[in-house]
């Protein structure tokens, strides 16, 4: 009888143990491509935001939009149940891309006061538009989204069991 409660322990530890790791997988992962995301594109999109000249302004916004087309970032949305306009990527897409092309449209030979109110604009409405949450695992929002509800769920239920039930001692 004490074998067989021995057993059942080192099966709920083991089960603890892996859904543990799943979790802490699951949480570097996440980790990892925020900051991929953060590197590749929100930087650059920062400093498109802040650029002081039409120039800076299309360089680093450039980079933003081949990051989105190089990863498939074009259209979709990131939500895993509710359809919410800040998390539409073809909005944000179509945003970058409007925006680029008045960059590119603006007249060189304008003035620094029509330029800096032209900047302005630009940047309430990047500044407005922002980047869709959850874009860095898209599209496999859901399947991270259900990665961690079951890695989280395992890892409470069976370190749970296994404390509960002494079968540590």
């Amino acid at each position: 009888m004490k074998n067989s409660k021995k057993m059942k322990g080192y099966f709920f530890l083991a089960l603890a143990i892996i859904f543990s790791a799943s979790l802490l997988t699951w949480a570097t992962v996440r980790i990892v491509k925020a900051v991929k995301l953060q590197h590749n594109c929100a930087a650059y999109a920062s400093r498109a935001i802040g650029a002081a000249n039409i120039e800076t302004a299309k360089t680093e916004l450039s980079r933003v939009i081949d990051y989105a087309e190089r990863e498939n970032l074009t259209e979709g949305v990131v939500s895993v149940f509710f359809r919410n306009p800040k998390n539409d990527i073809g909005y944000w897409y179509g945003t970058l891309k409007a925006t680029y092309q008045a960059l590119e449209d603006f007249p060189v030979d304008a003035g620094q006061l029509a330029e800096t109110n032209f900047l302005m604009r630009m940047h309430e409405s990047l500044e407005e538009v922002g980047i869709p949450d959850g874009i860095s695992i898209y599209p496999n929002n859901a399947f991270y989204f259900w990665w961690s509800i079951v890695s989280l769920a395992g890892t409470i239920v069976f370190w749970k069991l296994f404390i509960e039930e002494d079968y540590w001692w």
